[in-house]
């Protein structure tokens, strides 16, 4: 399958570069995102940034089209995953994958034990690049 196309902030590509940087570019998370990275093919400023679509720190509704189960998570910094609370770091799999999608697109989730599930984005319900907010 061919991944959808992306569109990302200029701030949330200039933060993510600094993360990977920081990082051990030999991690499988860092790989990916690089990847994700990589292949946006719209960059926007933060003010300019749709209301569909996942950036850092949004909030968002998919779901897992062979179970129809729903999921609501916040792409989020390393730092602040929390499973419990539904907040995704943006070097799992499903997070870096997440970025830059709009509402309507699909992703495939590689999920554990070799399965790839299929997540359809329904919602942004929050986005703080278009509220003005912009945590790091």
């Amino acid at each position: 399958m061919t991944a959808p196309s992306i569109t990302l902030t200029r701030l949330d590509v200039q933060r993510l570069e600094r993360l990977i940087d920081s990082l051990d570019d030999t991690l499988p998370g860092v790989i990916a995102l690089q990847t994700e990275l990589d292949r946006a093919d719209t960059l926007v400023g933060h003010d300019e940034v749709p209301a569909d679509v996942v950036t850092m720190n949004s909030r968002v509704h998919c779901r897992e089209e062979s179970s129809g189960k729903d999921y609501h998570l916040t792409l989020v910094y390393p730092k602040d995953a929390n499973a419990d609370e539904g907040k995704v770091s943006i070097l799992a799999p499903v997070g870096s994958a997440l970025l830059g999608l709009k509402v309507g697109q699909h992703i495939d989730w590689p999920a554990p034990g070799g399965k790839t599930l299929k997540l359809t984005l329904l919602a942004v319900e929050s986005q703080p690049a278009h509220g003005g907010d912009f945590p790091e």
